[in-house]
C-alpha cells in the first residue's frame, strides 16, 4: 500500500514556474515507476510525465517537452515535477500516481495508487 499526497500547485502567470512534490509512504515506494497527470474541468485524466524506479527512464507527453522535468528522491520518497514556461492550457488538477499494473505508461489505468491532486492555474 503506498499513500500519495501532492503539493506545490497554485496561482501563476504564463511564462512562470512550479514545482509540485508528491510524498509517499510505504516501504516499496523506490519499486514503483511514478507518474504525474493532469485533469481539466470538463475532460479527462491525461498523462504528463513517468519515472522509472531508478530514475534512468523519463517519458513525457509532446506538449510539455522541454519545459517540465520529472525526478524523484528515493531517499526522501519524493517526486516531483518541475513546470516551467507555464502556458494558460497547463491549468488543470495535477495527480501524482504509482504504477502498479501492466499496460502502457500513459495509460491512467496502469497506475494503482493515486494522489488527492493538486490545482494549477496559470492565468495572468
Amino acid at each position: 500500500q503506498v499513500q500519495l499526497v501532492e503539493s506545490g500547485g497554485g496561482l501563476v502567470q504564463p511564462g512562470g514556474s512550479l514545482r509540485l512534490s508528491c510524498a509517499a509512504s510505504g516501504d516499496t515506494f523506490s519499486t514503483y515507476f511514478m507518474g504525474w497527470f493532469r485533469q481539466a474541468p470538463g475532460k479527462e485524466r491525461v498523462f504528463v510525465a513517468t519515472i522509472s524506479w531508478s530514475a534512468t527512464s523519463t517519458y513525457y507527453t509532446d506538449s510539455v517537452k522541454g519545459r517540465f522535468t520529472i525526478s524523484r528522491n528515493t531517499a526522501a520518497n519524493t517526486v516531483y515535477l518541475q513546470m516551467n514556461n507555464l502556458k494558460p492550457e497547463d491549468t488543470a488538477v495535477y495527480y501524482c500516481a504509482a504504477r502498479i499494473h501492466s499496460g502502457a505508461y500513459y495509460e491512467p489505468r496502469s497506475y494503482g495508487y493515486w494522489g488527492q491532486g493538486t490545482q494549477v492555474t496559470v492565468s495572468s
